[in-house]
Protein backbone atom coordinates (compact mmCIF):
# COMPACT_ATOMS: atom_id res chain seq x y z
CA UNK A 1 0.00 0.00 0.00
CA UNK A 2 2.54 2.31 0.98
CA UNK A 3 3.85 2.49 -2.57
CA UNK A 4 1.28 4.60 -3.26
CA UNK A 5 2.46 7.43 -1.45
CA UNK A 6 6.13 6.42 -3.15
CA UNK A 7 4.19 7.78 -6.47
CA UNK A 8 2.89 10.65 -5.12
CA UNK A 9 6.06 13.23 -6.56
CA UNK A 10 5.46 11.60 -9.68
CA UNK A 11 1.95 12.13 -10.46
CA UNK A 12 2.28 15.76 -9.60
CA UNK A 13 5.12 15.73 -11.86
CA UNK A 14 2.41 14.44 -14.75
CA UNK A 15 0.16 17.09 -13.77
CA UNK A 16 -2.33 15.14 -10.99
CA UNK A 17 -2.40 16.43 -7.42
CA UNK A 18 -2.85 13.14 -4.97
CA UNK A 19 -3.59 13.68 -1.76
CA UNK A 20 -3.83 11.44 1.54
CA UNK A 21 -4.98 12.63 4.85
CA UNK A 22 -3.42 11.04 8.28
CA UNK A 23 -5.44 9.84 10.72
CA UNK A 24 -2.85 10.55 13.96
CA UNK A 25 -4.98 9.58 16.97
CA UNK A 26 -4.64 6.82 19.24
CA UNK A 27 -8.15 6.75 20.27
CA UNK A 28 -10.00 3.48 19.72
CA UNK A 29 -13.56 5.71 18.78
CA UNK A 30 -11.63 7.88 16.36
CA UNK A 31 -9.76 4.66 15.12
CA UNK A 32 -13.64 3.23 14.23
CA UNK A 33 -14.69 6.17 13.08
CA UNK A 34 -12.32 6.90 9.83
CA UNK A 35 -12.51 3.09 9.45
CA UNK A 36 -16.07 3.32 8.61
CA UNK A 37 -15.82 6.16 6.85
CA UNK A 38 -13.16 5.46 4.79
CA UNK A 39 -15.32 2.12 3.88
CA UNK A 40 -17.70 4.63 1.71
CA UNK A 41 -15.08 5.55 -0.21
CA UNK A 42 -11.74 3.85 -1.71
CA UNK A 43 -7.81 4.01 -1.43
CA UNK A 44 -6.24 3.51 1.53
CA UNK A 45 -6.61 4.69 5.27
CA UNK A 46 -3.76 6.27 7.00
CA UNK A 47 -3.43 5.90 10.54
CA UNK A 48 -0.22 6.98 12.33
CA UNK A 49 0.39 6.67 16.40
CA UNK A 50 2.71 9.75 17.87
CA UNK A 51 5.97 8.81 19.87
CA UNK A 52 3.62 9.92 23.23
CA UNK A 53 0.94 8.48 22.35
CA UNK A 54 2.67 4.36 21.50
CA UNK A 55 6.11 3.53 22.43
CA UNK A 56 8.33 0.78 23.76
CA UNK A 57 7.11 1.66 27.23
CA UNK A 58 3.30 2.02 26.20
CA UNK A 59 3.17 6.06 25.86
CA UNK A 60 0.26 7.62 27.72
CA UNK A 61 -2.09 5.21 26.14
CA UNK A 62 0.03 1.88 27.50
CA UNK A 63 0.09 0.77 24.33
CA UNK A 64 3.50 -0.32 22.78
CA UNK A 65 3.43 -0.41 18.66
CA UNK A 66 2.85 -4.34 18.63
CA UNK A 67 -0.35 -3.54 20.88
CA UNK A 68 -1.28 -0.72 18.94
CA UNK A 69 -1.52 -2.71 15.57
CA UNK A 70 -3.50 -5.61 16.95
CA UNK A 71 -6.14 -2.98 18.42
CA UNK A 72 -6.04 -1.64 14.89
CA UNK A 73 -6.64 -5.08 13.31
CA UNK A 74 -9.52 -5.66 15.67
CA UNK A 75 -10.82 -2.69 14.75
CA UNK A 76 -10.50 -3.47 11.31
CA UNK A 77 -12.13 -6.99 11.74
CA UNK A 78 -15.28 -5.64 13.27
CA UNK A 79 -16.17 -3.10 11.26
CA UNK A 80 -14.72 -5.29 7.87
CA UNK A 81 -12.60 -2.90 6.93
CA UNK A 82 -9.72 -4.99 4.12
CA UNK A 83 -6.54 -5.00 5.96
CA UNK A 84 -4.78 -4.19 2.61
CA UNK A 85 -6.01 -0.77 2.49
CA UNK A 86 -4.85 0.19 6.22
CA UNK A 87 -1.30 2.44 6.17
CA UNK A 88 -0.13 2.11 9.27
CA UNK A 89 2.58 5.07 10.49
CA UNK A 90 4.88 6.48 12.99
CA UNK A 91 4.73 9.89 13.50
CA UNK A 92 7.23 12.40 15.23
CA UNK A 93 9.83 9.17 16.18
CA UNK A 94 12.79 10.60 17.48
CA UNK A 95 13.63 11.77 21.02
CA UNK A 96 10.62 13.87 22.08
CA UNK A 97 9.55 12.14 25.00
CA UNK A 98 13.23 11.79 26.83
CA UNK A 99 14.01 15.47 25.66
CA UNK A 100 14.70 15.96 29.98
CA UNK A 101 17.93 13.28 29.09
CA UNK A 102 20.70 13.74 27.27
CA UNK A 103 21.45 13.17 23.25
CA UNK A 104 22.97 9.65 23.60
CA UNK A 105 20.31 8.19 26.59
CA UNK A 106 17.69 9.65 24.90
CA UNK A 107 18.89 8.75 21.19
CA UNK A 108 19.07 5.04 22.06
CA UNK A 109 15.75 5.25 23.54
CA UNK A 110 14.63 6.63 20.32
CA UNK A 111 16.60 3.78 17.89
CA UNK A 112 14.46 1.45 20.21
CA UNK A 113 11.60 2.73 19.66
CA UNK A 114 11.73 3.11 15.65
CA UNK A 115 13.15 -0.20 15.65
CA UNK A 116 9.54 -1.48 17.66
CA UNK A 117 7.23 0.40 15.28
CA UNK A 118 9.24 -0.84 11.76
CA UNK A 119 9.43 -4.41 13.14
CA UNK A 120 5.12 -3.87 13.74
CA UNK A 121 4.15 -3.50 10.72
CA UNK A 122 4.26 0.52 10.36
CA UNK A 123 5.41 1.23 6.76
CA UNK A 124 5.57 4.99 7.20
CA UNK A 125 7.79 6.46 9.49
CA UNK A 126 8.24 10.06 10.02
CA UNK A 127 11.73 10.87 11.15
CA UNK A 128 11.85 14.01 13.88
CA UNK A 129 15.08 14.87 15.79
CA UNK A 130 14.19 18.60 15.92
CA UNK A 131 13.72 18.71 19.19
CA UNK A 132 17.20 19.42 21.29
CA UNK A 133 17.87 17.34 23.98
CA UNK A 134 19.21 18.04 27.50
CA UNK A 135 22.97 19.82 27.09
CA UNK A 136 22.05 20.40 23.27
CA UNK A 137 22.13 23.62 21.45
CA UNK A 138 19.22 25.86 20.94
CA UNK A 139 18.21 25.50 18.20
CA UNK A 140 19.62 22.58 17.04
CA UNK A 141 21.79 23.16 13.57
CA UNK A 142 20.46 21.21 10.12
CA UNK A 143 23.11 19.11 10.39
CA UNK A 144 22.80 17.56 13.91
CA UNK A 145 19.42 17.30 12.92
CA UNK A 146 20.32 15.26 10.20
CA UNK A 147 22.62 13.17 11.36
CA UNK A 148 20.19 12.23 14.24
CA UNK A 149 17.41 11.39 11.76
CA UNK A 150 20.02 8.86 10.00
CA UNK A 151 20.72 7.24 12.94
CA UNK A 152 17.22 6.51 13.58
CA UNK A 153 16.82 5.38 9.67
CA UNK A 154 19.71 3.31 9.98
CA UNK A 155 17.89 1.45 12.72
CA UNK A 156 14.92 1.54 10.75
CA UNK A 157 16.70 -0.25 8.18
CA UNK A 158 18.39 -3.10 10.06
CA UNK A 159 14.38 -4.52 10.45
CA UNK A 160 13.78 -7.70 8.82
CA UNK A 161 10.32 -7.12 7.72
CA UNK A 162 8.66 -7.67 4.49
CA UNK A 163 8.66 -3.88 3.26
CA UNK A 164 10.68 -1.05 3.72
CA UNK A 165 9.22 1.78 5.37
CA UNK A 166 8.94 5.17 3.64
CA UNK A 167 10.19 8.06 4.89
CA UNK A 168 9.14 11.31 6.01
CA UNK A 169 12.25 14.01 6.86
CA UNK A 170 12.34 18.05 7.97
CA UNK A 171 13.61 20.49 10.20
CA UNK A 172 11.01 22.68 10.65
CA UNK A 173 8.63 20.50 12.69
CA UNK A 174 5.72 21.67 14.26
CA UNK A 175 5.71 20.62 17.87
CA UNK A 176 3.31 17.52 18.67
CA UNK A 177 -0.30 18.78 20.07
CA UNK A 178 -0.65 22.43 19.05
CA UNK A 179 0.77 25.83 19.41
CA UNK A 180 1.49 26.82 23.24
CA UNK A 181 3.01 30.50 22.37
CA UNK A 182 0.82 33.10 20.67
CA UNK A 183 0.52 32.35 17.18
CA UNK A 184 2.37 33.80 14.34
CA UNK A 185 1.99 32.74 10.67
CA UNK A 186 4.99 31.30 9.28
CA UNK A 187 5.87 29.60 6.31
CA UNK A 188 9.24 28.19 5.44
CA UNK A 189 11.61 29.58 3.20
CA UNK A 190 12.43 27.51 0.44
CA UNK A 191 15.70 28.05 1.06
CA UNK A 192 15.69 26.49 4.55
CA UNK A 193 13.44 23.85 3.05
CA UNK A 194 16.70 23.16 0.50
CA UNK A 195 19.66 23.04 3.06
CA UNK A 196 16.92 20.55 5.22
CA UNK A 197 17.03 18.17 2.48
CA UNK A 198 20.73 19.15 1.45
CA UNK A 199 21.92 17.92 4.74
CA UNK A 200 19.45 14.65 5.44
CA UNK A 201 20.57 13.38 1.97
CA UNK A 202 24.21 13.85 2.71
CA UNK A 203 23.66 11.91 6.25
CA UNK A 204 21.93 9.73 4.73
CA UNK A 205 24.81 8.85 2.22
CA UNK A 206 27.53 9.12 4.47
CA UNK A 207 25.93 6.46 6.79
CA UNK A 208 25.63 3.81 4.02
CA UNK A 209 21.85 4.65 3.41
CA UNK A 210 21.37 5.85 -0.34
CA UNK A 211 18.54 2.79 -0.92
CA UNK A 212 16.51 4.25 1.98
CA UNK A 213 17.23 7.54 1.30
CA UNK A 214 15.20 6.17 -2.24
CA UNK A 215 12.51 6.28 0.18
CA UNK A 216 12.03 9.45 1.65
CA UNK A 217 8.91 10.14 -0.12
CA UNK A 218 7.77 13.88 1.87
CA UNK A 219 9.50 17.00 3.80
CA UNK A 220 7.75 18.40 6.63
CA UNK A 221 7.69 22.28 6.17
CA UNK A 222 5.44 25.13 7.22
CA UNK A 223 2.54 26.28 5.24
CA UNK A 224 1.59 28.97 7.59
CA UNK A 225 -1.22 26.67 9.10
CA UNK A 226 -1.71 26.62 12.82
CA UNK A 227 -4.26 26.48 15.79
CA UNK A 228 -4.39 27.05 19.47
CA UNK A 229 -6.25 27.67 22.43
CA UNK A 230 -9.13 29.52 20.57
CA UNK A 231 -7.29 30.54 17.53
CA UNK A 232 -6.58 29.23 14.11
CA UNK A 233 -4.22 30.47 11.04
CA UNK A 234 -5.97 29.78 7.96
CA UNK A 235 -3.57 29.01 4.95
CA UNK A 236 -3.07 31.55 2.62
CA UNK A 237 -1.68 30.04 -0.53
CA UNK A 238 -0.17 33.29 -2.01
CA UNK A 239 2.16 33.31 1.08
CA UNK A 240 3.30 29.55 0.78
CA UNK A 241 3.31 30.35 -3.22
CA UNK A 242 7.57 30.29 -3.21
CA UNK A 243 7.76 27.40 -0.81
CA UNK A 244 5.19 25.27 -3.35
CA UNK A 245 7.25 26.26 -5.93
CA UNK A 246 10.13 24.20 -4.67
CA UNK A 247 8.38 21.31 -5.15
CA UNK A 248 9.07 21.66 -9.01
CA UNK A 249 12.84 20.78 -8.64
CA UNK A 250 12.19 18.02 -6.51
CA UNK A 251 9.79 15.55 -8.55
CA UNK A 252 10.28 12.30 -6.03
CA UNK A 253 8.81 14.60 -3.11
CA UNK A 254 5.78 16.04 -1.69
CA UNK A 255 5.19 18.18 1.46
CA UNK A 256 3.69 16.56 4.68
CA UNK A 257 1.62 19.53 6.43
CA UNK A 258 1.16 19.20 10.19
CA UNK A 259 -1.30 20.91 12.51
CA UNK A 260 -3.81 21.14 9.69
CA UNK A 261 -6.73 20.57 11.83
CA UNK A 262 -9.65 23.32 11.98
CA UNK A 263 -8.81 24.53 8.58
CA UNK A 264 -11.93 25.87 6.29
CA UNK A 265 -13.17 23.62 4.09
CA UNK A 266 -11.37 25.39 0.80
CA UNK A 267 -7.98 25.23 2.61
CA UNK A 268 -7.64 21.69 2.11
CA UNK A 269 -8.17 21.13 -1.61
CA UNK A 270 -5.52 24.27 -1.70
CA UNK A 271 -2.71 22.66 0.56
CA UNK A 272 -3.71 19.43 -1.61
CA UNK A 273 -3.26 21.18 -4.71
CA UNK A 274 -0.44 23.07 -3.74
CA UNK A 275 1.88 19.96 -3.13
CA UNK A 276 0.86 19.72 0.63
CA UNK A 277 0.16 16.02 -0.37
CA UNK A 278 -0.21 14.44 3.37
CA UNK A 279 -2.42 16.36 5.58
CA UNK A 280 -2.20 15.18 9.78
CA UNK A 281 -5.45 15.47 11.82
CA UNK A 282 -5.67 14.58 15.31
CA UNK A 283 -6.76 16.84 17.87
CA UNK A 284 -10.09 17.68 15.74
CA UNK A 285 -11.02 14.49 15.76
CA UNK A 286 -10.80 14.32 19.30
CA UNK A 287 -12.22 17.34 19.85
CA UNK A 288 -15.51 16.88 17.61
CA UNK A 289 -15.57 13.28 19.80
CA UNK A 290 -15.81 15.27 23.18
CA UNK A 291 -18.32 17.58 21.66
CA UNK A 292 -20.67 14.48 20.82
CA UNK A 293 -20.13 13.30 24.40
CA UNK A 294 -20.78 16.40 25.99
CA UNK A 295 -23.85 16.90 24.04
CA UNK A 296 -24.64 13.28 25.26
CA UNK A 297 -24.52 14.12 28.54
CA UNK A 298 -26.63 17.22 28.20
CA UNK A 299 -29.28 15.00 27.07
CA UNK A 300 -28.18 12.63 29.70
CA UNK A 301 -29.01 15.31 32.25
CA UNK A 302 -32.65 15.56 30.39
CA UNK A 303 -33.39 12.22 30.51
CA UNK A 304 -31.75 10.20 33.61
CA UNK A 305 -32.46 10.28 37.45
CA UNK A 306 -29.70 12.47 39.11
CA UNK A 307 -28.49 9.12 41.12
CA UNK A 308 -27.64 7.40 37.71
CA UNK A 309 -25.90 9.58 35.74
CA UNK A 310 -22.32 9.48 34.75
CA UNK A 311 -21.38 12.88 35.87
CA UNK A 312 -18.80 12.37 33.17
CA UNK A 313 -17.75 16.22 32.97
CA UNK A 314 -16.89 16.28 37.04
CA UNK A 315 -15.16 12.99 36.83
CA UNK A 316 -13.21 14.79 33.63
CA UNK A 317 -12.66 17.75 35.61
CA UNK A 318 -11.66 15.79 39.20
CA UNK A 319 -8.69 13.77 36.93
CA UNK A 320 -7.52 16.63 34.84
CA UNK A 321 -6.85 18.31 38.44
CA UNK A 322 -5.55 15.18 39.72
CA UNK A 323 -2.69 14.96 37.38
CA UNK A 324 -2.55 18.41 35.55
CA UNK A 325 1.09 17.39 34.11
CA UNK A 326 -0.34 17.02 30.52
CA UNK A 327 -2.07 20.59 30.65
CA UNK A 328 -0.20 22.87 33.12
CA UNK A 329 2.57 24.02 30.70
CA UNK A 330 -0.05 24.80 27.99
CA UNK A 331 -2.72 26.51 29.65
CA UNK A 332 -2.37 29.54 31.06
CA UNK A 333 -4.07 33.05 32.00
CA UNK A 334 -7.04 33.88 34.38
CA UNK A 335 -8.97 31.37 36.14
CA UNK A 336 -12.00 31.60 34.57
CA UNK A 337 -10.14 31.13 30.92
CA UNK A 338 -8.45 28.67 32.43
CA UNK A 339 -10.98 26.30 33.58
CA UNK A 340 -12.90 27.11 29.81
CA UNK A 341 -10.08 25.98 27.61
CA UNK A 342 -9.41 23.15 29.76
CA UNK A 343 -12.02 21.67 28.20
CA UNK A 344 -12.50 23.63 25.47
CA UNK A 345 -9.18 24.21 23.83
CA UNK A 346 -8.56 23.37 20.30
CA UNK A 347 -5.66 22.17 20.97
CA UNK A 348 -7.66 19.47 23.12
CA UNK A 349 -5.66 18.27 25.94
CA UNK A 350 -8.48 16.62 27.34
CA UNK A 351 -7.70 13.84 25.09
CA UNK A 352 -5.04 12.69 27.30
CA UNK A 353 -7.58 11.66 29.91
CA UNK A 354 -9.59 9.44 28.02
CA UNK A 355 -7.77 6.44 29.53
CA UNK A 356 -7.72 7.25 33.03
CA UNK A 357 -10.13 4.41 34.55
CA UNK A 358 -12.45 7.16 36.20
CA UNK A 359 -13.16 8.74 33.26
CA UNK A 360 -13.63 5.32 31.55
CA UNK A 361 -16.40 4.44 34.21
CA UNK A 362 -17.82 7.78 34.23
CA UNK A 363 -18.15 7.00 30.04
CA UNK A 364 -18.96 3.61 30.37
CA UNK A 365 -22.17 4.83 32.69
CA UNK A 366 -23.08 7.54 30.30
CA UNK A 367 -23.60 5.20 26.86
CA UNK A 368 -25.36 2.54 28.65
CA UNK A 369 -28.17 4.98 30.13
CA UNK A 370 -28.66 6.29 26.47
CA UNK A 371 -28.30 2.92 25.13
CA UNK A 372 -31.03 1.49 28.00
CA UNK A 373 -33.90 3.30 26.92
CA UNK A 374 -34.23 6.38 23.30
CA UNK A 375 -33.27 9.04 22.74
CA UNK A 376 -35.76 11.91 22.33
CA UNK A 377 -35.57 12.99 19.24
CA UNK A 378 -36.37 16.70 20.48
CA UNK A 379 -33.21 16.58 22.40
CA UNK A 380 -31.13 15.32 19.77
CA UNK A 381 -32.39 18.06 17.57
CA UNK A 382 -31.05 20.45 20.34
CA UNK A 383 -27.60 19.31 21.10
CA UNK A 384 -26.67 17.62 18.34
CA UNK A 385 -28.75 19.44 15.31
CA UNK A 386 -26.80 17.88 12.15
CA UNK A 387 -27.17 13.90 13.49
CA UNK A 388 -30.58 14.67 14.34
CA UNK A 389 -31.22 15.43 10.11
CA UNK A 390 -29.21 12.21 9.76
CA UNK A 391 -31.87 10.21 11.98
CA UNK A 392 -34.91 11.74 10.60
CA UNK A 393 -33.58 10.63 7.10
CA UNK A 394 -32.87 7.19 8.03
CA UNK A 395 -29.76 7.25 7.61
CA UNK A 396 -28.15 7.25 11.17
CA UNK A 397 -28.95 4.86 13.74
CA UNK A 398 -30.20 6.65 17.02
CA UNK A 399 -27.59 4.92 19.44
CA UNK A 400 -24.50 6.59 21.40
CA UNK A 401 -21.74 5.53 19.54
CA UNK A 402 -23.09 5.73 16.03
CA UNK A 403 -23.69 9.74 17.07
CA UNK A 404 -20.17 9.96 18.13
CA UNK A 405 -18.94 8.19 15.58
CA UNK A 406 -20.45 10.25 12.57
CA UNK A 407 -20.07 13.73 14.45
CA UNK A 408 -15.80 12.29 14.32
CA UNK A 409 -16.36 11.38 10.35
CA UNK A 410 -17.91 14.85 9.98
CA UNK A 411 -13.99 15.91 10.25
CA UNK A 412 -12.78 13.69 7.92
CA UNK A 413 -15.44 14.80 4.78
CA UNK A 414 -13.42 17.81 4.31
CA UNK A 415 -10.37 16.32 4.15
CA UNK A 416 -11.59 13.32 1.95
CA UNK A 417 -13.11 15.54 -0.38
CA UNK A 418 -10.00 17.50 -0.66
CA UNK A 419 -7.79 14.42 -1.11
CA UNK A 420 -10.20 12.74 -4.10
CA UNK A 421 -10.12 15.63 -6.19
CA UNK A 422 -7.08 15.12 -8.13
Amino acid sequence: MYKSLQEFGSERLQGHTPGIYSVCSSHPWVIEAAMRHALQTAGPLLIEATCNQVNQFGGYTGLTPSDFRQLVSEIADRVGFPIDRLILGGDHLGPYPWQAFPATEAMKHATNMVKCFVASGFSKIHLDTSMPCAGDPTPLSDEIISERAAVLASAAESCTVQYKPVYVIGTEVPAPGGAVEALASIVTHPADAEQALATHELAFRAAGLSDAWGRVIALVVQPGVEYGHEDVLDYDPQKAASLSGFLRDHSSLVFEAHSTDFQRPMAYRELVRDGFAILKVGPALTYAMREAIFALERIEEESVPAAQRSHLLSTLEEAMLRDPSYWKNHYQGPSAKQRRILFYSYSDRLRYYWPDASVRASLQTLIRNLEQQPISPTLLSEFLSNQYRKVRAGRLENKPLALIFDKIAEELEPYQAACSCA
